[in-house]
């Protein structure tokens, strides 16, 4: 099996992954998703890939701040697994463990199956866990995807969060912004190695949102509790009364209409069929005998009045059976149009009638709209 380059690369780096961890703390990893990249895409990758490699020399020259900053700036372009190990790595060794909780945790989150990397998920693990318990947590939830939240003013992500947002021992006020919605905030107090859970409800811009009781707000007061003169109750919406449903009695009736016409039209067409028979049969009779109906002599004069009104009865019966095919036609046709028409706001009932002449059929309706 032949091997390109780049799997040459990725071989070359997990081996490196696996003799020296600490090597590893700023050695970048394969690409995220394999494939061809947009040019923009790949730039990006290149550069973060630098400065990944300009990084691990910083590192190894224990220059933490300078390879804090490489690695930031690698973050923006490009934030994968194997930045986000590094830079939790160099936050870990700086003390900024509120970052390296961040960082580590998006690692661990996002960790690859490879082999070769395995050997340093203890690390971040054991990192993570070390920077967990100097910091606090949040556990943010709002009842609306996409809002915008920020912690202190700062935005943090959009909803819904990945994962916990760690911030400094202490109080916090919580934030979740959208354009079509009436912002809404709650101030908490978190403890160290401790965890908060902040739910924030927001509502449609311009409707009184509902009290949310036990909720902090900027003033110390729960919501349940704000306003002068005692809690405010947020009033429930006018209940709107559903639109009545489709009357299908119409369907119903026309369906059943039109499969009489169906059923009449097939028994008129095989009765004028067999009388057409009939009239043919005592013709062709007539005919081999060497006789004729135009003025036929007396013994044949029955037998000519047979076929005349053998004849007549087919035609008739024709007829009917066309008219029975049309009538079911323009009853299903009805049954349709009246079910797939959209429901009308008027109260007013509406009459569907069949319509059958010597002519053809059609179909009277009788309403208001």
């Amino acid at each position: 099996m032949m091997m390109t380059s780049r799997s040459l690369a990725v071989v070359l780096t997990v081996a490196t992954l696996m003799a020296d961890p600490d090597i590893a703390a700023a050695q970048p990893a394969p690409p995220a998703a394999p494939g061809a990249a947009p040019a923009s895409a790949a730039d990006a990758t290149k550069r973060a890939e630098a400065l990944v490699d300009k990084a691990k020399s910083l590192y190894l020259e224990r220059k933490y701040q300078e390879a804090e900053e490489a690695l930031l700036v690698a973050w923006e372009l490009n934030p994968t697994f194997d930045v986000a190990y590094n830079l939790g790595n160099t936050e870990y060794q700086l003390k900024k463990h509120k970052d390296a909780a961040k960082y580590l945790s998006f690692a661990l989150r996002n960790w690859p199956l490879l082999k070769g990397v395995a050997k340093l998920k203890p690390n971040a693990e054991k990192w993570l866990a070390e920077s967990r318990a100097q910091v606090g947590a949040l556990k943010v939830s709002v009842t609306v995807a996409g809002a915008e939240v920020l912690v202190d003013g700062k935005s943090v992500g959009r909803a819904p969060l990945e994962g916990e947002v760690f911030v400094d021992p202490g109080e916090h006020r919580v934030e979740a912004k959208h354009l079509d919605y009436e912002p809404a905030s709650q101030t908490v107090g978190v403890a160290k190695g401790g965890t908060a859970e902040v739910k924030l409800a927001i509502t449609p811009v311009n409707v009184a949102p509902q009290a949310l009781a036990g909720v902090k707000t900027e003033g110390g007061a729960s919501a349940a509790g704000a306003g002068a003169g005692g809690p405010a109750v947020a009033q429930p919406p006018t209940p709107v009364e559903p639109p009545p449903g489709k009357d299908w009695v119409p369907v119903i009736a026309l369906g059943a209409a039109s499969a009489v016409g169906l059923g009449v039209g097939i028994g008129t067409t095989v009765a004028s069929n067999n009388a057409s028979g009939d009239a043919h049969t005592q013709s062709t009779a007539i005919i081999e005998a060497g006789a004729q109906c135009v003025r036929p002599e007396a013994s044949w004069v029955g037998s000519c009045e047979k076929v005349r009104s053998d004849a007549s009865r087919a035609d008739t019966l024709g007829n009917v059976a066309r008219v029975a095919y049309i009538a079911s036609g323009v009853l299903a046709i009805g049954a349709v149009t009246y079910a797939l028409w959209p429901k009308s706001k008027r109260t007013e009932p509406t009459l569907v009638l069949p319509v059958v002449h010597s002519s053809g059929a059609g179909l009277a309706v009788m309403g208001a709209w």
